[in-house]
């Protein structure tokens, strides 16, 4: 029998709802490039509920703990204390997530040499030591394509707050200040017309671009794989060589990268400076990929006329991290791709990634990211060690 450590972030403050605002979310049989969604044999839980905190455990207990496994689910991951550093030495399974990742580094797959599998909750595997997980034999999955619309839906909202200076505009009502239209007005422009990229152009990148080419905007992007002649035409996009090309032709660029040692940092005080004066930078990607400070100096300065995102490091931040209390931030909690809508899919993946592991049955490739003592999969495409 195996042990499945999952961590996931704390239960709804007041409590779960006593309703849900909707009855049901729409069935979603497959994913824009053809991929199916997941195809567990069962599921112990009704698409559209929380599942993805510590209560809802992913819906997975009935079915693990019905087979005889042993199921621990916290929050608690920070520090030697924690439960989860308690509990992996004899873990096989370890289950986290990205908004509320627990990171697994080199020195704790070290300390747990009954670890075979490390599955993330939705996509992204970066708080896992890809290169110890390799030299390990751990394998490593997630939920390949399971909230990437989500992320994209929610980087098209922040960049339309931040262009329209939405927040303000929501606080001089919320905030009894009046009706001030001039200062609502004074920083809010149009999207239409701009130039807009998109810094890495995978499922999310590419699903940004789709959404945005309504908005009569023109659009750039840079990948180290150009995208095919056909879609390009489709949407009239330019293509850049390299991001510092795309960084300073246009007034919007959202980050899509994955976090690896060729885009940490990437974003500093010298590549910020080659953007325009007023630009907007969005970052739903990995807060790594930029540099803290650079960006609250750019902020602070005007070289951007504000910065947004939901991802941060670490997660959750601490009290004191200067994103928080900068000026023209649209910044949310790591909460982009943990809609409902993406619980459902992330958690279904996430059964049918453990009904393969516990039978011995090959893993989707898709969901793969190491394998076999390399990268593999998705990962093959997204990562290096």
């Amino acid at each position: 029998m195996a042990k499945i450590l999952c961590v996931l972030y704390d239960d709804p403050a007041d409590g779960f709802p006593p309703r849900y605002a909707r009855d049901d979310i729409p069935t979603i049989d497959r994913y824009p490039d053809g991929q199916s969604t997941p195809t567990p044999e069962g599921l112990d839980f009704r698409p559209g509920e929380l599942v993805g905190s510590v209560s809802g455990g992913l819906g997975l207990r009935n079915f693990l703990e019905r087979a005889g496994h042993e199921f621990v689910v916290t929050s608690d991951k920070e520090g030697p204390d924690s439960v989860f550093e308690r509990e992996l030495p004899d873990a096989d399974v370890v289950i986290s997530q990205p908004f509320w990742p627990a990171y697994l580094t080199s020195d704790l797959i070290a300390k747990a040499p009954r670890l075979r599998l490390a599955i993330t909750a939705g996509i992204g595997s970066d708080h896992v030591d890809l290169k110890a997980a390799v030299e390990n034999k751990v394998t490593v999955a997630e939920a390949t394509y399971s909230n990437s619309i989500s992320v994209a839906e929610h980087a098209v909202m922040q960049i339309l707050a931040l262009v329209r200076d939405y927040l303000p505009a929501h606080r001089l009502v919320t905030d009894d200040r009046g009706w001030h239209i001039a200062d609502a007005a004074q920083r809010s422009y149009d999207l239409e017309g701009m130039a807009v990229g998109v810094m890495a152009a995978g499922r999310i990148g590419v699903a940004v671009l789709r959404r945005l080419a309504p908005f009569d905007v023109t659009l750039h992007y840079t990948d180290k794989n150009r995208l095919p002649i056909e879609l390009e035409e489709e949407l009239n996009l330019v293509f850049h060589e390299d991001v510092r090309s795309l960084a300073s032709a246009v007034d919007v660029l959202s980050i899509h990268a994955p976090l690896h040692p060729e885009t940490k940092g990437l974003f500093d005080d010298e590549l910020i400076g080659s953007m325009k004066r007023g630009s907007y930078l969005v970052n739903t990607a990995r807060a790594a990929i930029c540099d803290r400070d650079a960006v609250v100096r750019a902020v602070e300065s005007g070289r951007l006329a504000g910065y947004a995102g939901d991802v941060w490091y670490p997660q959750p931040p601490p009290a004191d991290h200067p994103w928080r209390n900068m000026p023209h931030q649209g910044m949310t909690p790591h909460v982009s791709g943990t809609t409902l809508s993406a619980q459902a899919r992330y958690a279904a993946a996430t059964r049918e990634i453990l009904e393969n592991w516990l039978a011995g049955t090959p893993i989707r490739d898709e969901y793969l990211i190491v394998d076999q003592g390399h990268l593999a999969g998705s990962g093959s495409r997204s990562y290096t060690t």
